[in-house]
């Protein structure tokens, strides 16, 4: 299963994937950070099919079309804005990440790519998003042939290595 996921260090608008993961706001429409940055790189398309999607809950993820990206889709997803842990953010990250995989399968994806969802303007600490998201994801491929890949694109060094630690400690724990 661990030659399934992979962790790189990398613009997720660059990569020639299926699917790119876009960490949204609740409106689809833009903002900061990787949401901006993959709708610059996907140009105003993207937006006006965004503005048909009428926004996203918290936790759950919509489809588009990838546009002027080399991804064919970009799957958006709103991660939550984090407290103290305990008012139900684990449970709404590890759901960002299973309901962009159902989304994915749903699509016909088979190559797909996650940056680190809600560590930056939302900060939720690294460490524990990365046990979250790789746990999340190794349980999800065990069960569901049908991805072929999924990439942690991390923009910073600092965030690969704690990824790829974390994948390493899920890795070690399956039978």
């Amino acid at each position: 299963m661990n030659e399934r996921i992979t962790v790189i260090q990398a613009d997720i608008t660059t990569l020639d994937i299926d699917a790119i993961v876009n960490a949204a706001n609740n409106s689809l429409l833009g903002g900061g950070g990787v949401d901006g940055a993959i709708h610059r790189a996907a140009g105003p398309e993207l937006l006006a099919e965004c503005r048909t999607l009428h926004g996203c809950p918290t936790g759950e993820a919509k489809i588009t079309k990838g546009y002027r990206l080399k991804a064919r889709h970009v799957i958006h997803t709103v991660g939550p804005i984090y407290r103290d842990g305990r008012h139900g953010e684990p449970e709404l990250l590890e759901n960002c990440y299973r309901n962009s995989l159902c989304l994915a399968i749903k699509n016909g994806v088979k190559t797909i790519a996650f940056p680190s969802i809600s560590t930056g303007v939302y900060g939720y600490p690294v460490e524990d998003a990365a046990l979250i998201a790789i746990r999340t994801i190794a349980t999800f491929l065990n069960k569901n042939p049908e991805i072929q890949q999924v990439v942690m694109c991390c923009f910073s060094g600092y965030d690969k290595s704690v990824y790829a630690r974390a994948l390493e400690q899920i890795a070690t724990r399956e039978p």
